[in-house]
């Protein structure tokens, strides 16, 4: 037992904080009946009355506990016979997860609810899981929600988490820069029209056309998963020396080495470094989950009306069109003496037509029910900031994509932990930042690995 708690412990310390859109994004907070205690970071709605269920929630992010509260409120109008009151806690990103980890391996101090970001999921899963199946709260919404994110949640047929957004991976263009350059955005189809237009752009401009990623990898992903590739073989395995990793890793350093290509500020889009670089103008693309929408309004608002969006590139007709990329899953404790409840009540807010909306309207997130994805009074909304920040209207992307929507399998292995951390501390810098060919990179980062795993 404390040998399997330290192995879950060694592997949450080692996993890189790849919080994607679940990092950041905006809320409005807004006033209602309930009282509000935030100190030490400590929300308790404290919600009176008859009919009334507390329920404990840890998170890591707070933005989330305001969306939360918010929801529960809309539940409690919509269900004052079973009302229910949240008190969430905020930790900082590991701190959660350990002490998660260490209550659910003792069956002490574990919460009703908690959120789990993506890359630690696996390794909450594996063994004797301490998650209560969701399958049945998510049925109501099953058909209507993008089942990749679902798959990411589950394992042996059991769904373990309420997802929060798509992350669709979408191509952001710098409409402004490129025009000057004589560049047509919507002729770039596939990744050598992608690669030709760095080229001329670089040419035009004396500027890099967009940039390669070493503490992140969402373009590498996006890219392998359209060559049918993955980090894992068959059996489960580590596999970073096979073909698919290695083509898809050659040809980024080959766009790199034209000059059209550098390695982004910071490593990865989502740095503050990379947020300055796009907003002066120093890249016209970038590849990125849908989330980053919120990271434009944000952080590069000189770019207001001046970026598309559109499909990513492909390598040939019938590739994937796009991949979810980062997440948070929402999870319920088994143990809990709440737990239907919690799951019935979390449904709600997670994956309710209702809660989609408000995910778009104050996160800025893709919505994982496809039912508010026709909505137009939503999705062409004038007076979202979201549709006023674009110059093309964000969900005609998304619903162009909405079935060709896919992932990785190695995304819920629970050796992805330690296949992230390799691959943004040692991998990707050794190869772009280093100049180490690519498959020299990948056999050492392989057998970094094979050791690993070789002692558990």
């Amino acid at each position: 037992m404390k040998k399997r708690a330290l192995s879950i412990l060694l592997i949450l310390a080692m996993s890189a904080t790849m919080l994607a859109g679940c990092k950041s994004g905006s809320s409005d907070k807004k006033s209602d009946s309930s009282s509000s205690d935030s100190t030490g970071g400590v929300t308790d709605m404290n919600v009176k009355g008859d009919n009334v269920t507390k329920l404990d929630v840890w998170i890591f992010n707070e933005i989330h506990g305001s969306f939360y509260t918010d929801m529960a409120k809309k539940w409690n109008k919509e269900n004052p016979d079973k009302k229910v009151s949240l008190k969430i806690t905020t930790y900082s990103f590991d701190d959660m997860h350990n002490k998660l980890a260490l209550a659910l391996e003792s069956g002490k101090g574990a919460p009703d609810v908690a959120d789990i970001e993506v890359g630690k999921f696996p390794s909450f899963t594996s063994g004797k899981v301490g998650l209560m199946d969701l399958s049945d709260a998510i049925t109501p919404y099953k058909d209507k929600v993008v089942q990749s994110r679902l798959d990411l949640y589950s394992k042996d047929g059991a769904v373990y988490g309420f997802p929060t957004h798509v992350g669709a991976t979408v191509a952001f263009y710098n409409t402004d820069l490129l025009d000057k350059a004589g560049i047509d955005y919507s002729s770039i189809k596939t990744w050598d029209d992608f690669k030709a237009a760095g080229e001329k752009y670089h040419k035009e401009t004396g500027k890099q056309f967009a940039a390669t990623e070493t503490t992140e990898h969402y373009m590498v992903d996006m890219m392998l998963a359209q060559k049918g590739g993955d980090y894992i073989d068959d059996k489960g395995n580590v596999d970073l020396t096979n073909d698919k990793v290695a083509e898809t890793l050659e040809y980024i350093k080959g766009m790199q080495d034209t000059g059209a290509f550098d390695v982004v500020p910071g490593g990865g889009a989502a740095k503050d470094e990379a947020y300055a670089a796009y907003n002066s103008g120093d890249y016209a693309a970038v590849i990125m989950p849908f989330w980053y929408t919120a990271r434009f309004t944000n952080y590069m608002k000189d770019l207001k009306g001046k970026v598309a969006i559109t499909k990513v590139p492909v390598f040939k007709e019938g590739d994937v069109a796009s991949i979810g990329g980062g997440g948070t899953g929402t999870a319920v404790v088994k143990s809990s003496k709440h737990a239907d409840f919690a799951a019935e009540v979390f449904a709600y807010i997670k994956l309710s037509e209702e809660a989609n909306k408000e995910v778009w309207n104050d996160l800025g997130f893709d919505p994982v029910n496809t039912e508010v994805w026709s909505d137009k009074a939503l999705t062409d909304n004038p007076d979202n900031k979201f549709v006023k920040f674009f110059n093309t209207k964000p969900f005609d992307t998304l619903n162009e994509i909405q079935d060709n929507i896919g992932t990785l399998n190695s995304y819920t292995n629970e050796k992805y932990a330690s296949i992230n951390n390799e691959l943004i501390s040692v991998t990707l810098s050794n190869i772009f930042d280093n100049g180490m060919d690519v498959k020299e990179a990948l056999k050492d980062s392989q057998s970094t690995l094979e050791n690993e795993f070789s002692g558990k």
